[in-house]
């Protein structure tokens, strides 16, 4: 949906009541007056789209005792954290951006963990570089470029999702879905990782049988 700028002739005692809603919203006065139209004249904007799968999205993961949903001041992320069960007790922070304008690509996930331990980090990272690795050589070629859009940083991974490749599925309700199944499967493997660092190859192994066994049912 695009946009272009447009003049409006609007009484001040309006604006004033405008500018000070958007103030509380933390948004723009041209994104409210936008928001408000769309809403009376029953148009999906962008940001309702996103707020739409932002709010199933939290509902979802919410329930479980795994997350805690964070304030992200910004219309386009939502960020949560997940404890991990390690000496200092970590936290993971998951941070999902969604892009306003749909696809191929529908947003980001970036996975990392506040810490300054050399340790953790290597650890982290050595799990993020099986993941990718395991990601581009399972279902690497469901993805039109044949690959898996992500990339492994020390301490940090990086995933971009994909609008799903069924138009049934390409609702909010499905996108909500598949990004919080992604997040709860990727949560539970890396904390499975950690729980088993004395028999890494066997818990990859492990970790490789579960993420194949969801290939054929899930929501890739």
């Amino acid at each position: 949906m695009g946009k272009s700028v447009y003049s409006l002739v609007l009484e001040d005692g309006v604006v004033a009541a405008v500018d000070k809603l958007a103030y509380e919203r933390s948004t723009s006065r041209s994104n409210l007056i936008n928001q408000i139209l769309a809403e009376y004249l029953s148009c999906t904007t962008p940001e309702m789209r996103m707020k739409s799968i932002f709010d199933s999205v939290e509902e979802m993961l919410s329930e479980l005792d795994s997350f805690q949903i964070q304030f992200q001041p910004s219309d386009a992320m939502i960020s949560l954290r997940s404890a991990l069960r390690y000496r200092y007790n970590p936290t993971i922070r998951y941070v999902l951006e969604l892009y306003p304008d749909l696809g191929p690509t529908v947003g980001e996930l970036r996975v990392s963990a506040r810490t300054q331990n050399r340790s953790l980090l290597e650890i982290l990272t050595e799990f993020f570089e099986f993941w990718a690795e395991l990601e581009e050589r399972l279902v690497g070629r469901y993805f039109p470029p044949q690959m898996v859009f992500c990339r492994v940083t020390p301490g940090r991974y990086f995933r971009e999702f994909l609008l799903p490749a069924e138009e049934s599925r390409r609702t909010e309700e499905g996108v909500a879905n598949a990004i919080s199944d992604y997040i709860q499967f990727f949560d539970a493997s890396l904390k499975k990782y950690f729980a088993n660092l004395d028999q890494v190859e066997a818990v990859c192994a492990e970790l490789e049988q579960s993420y194949r066994k969801r290939i054929p049912n899930g929501v890739i």
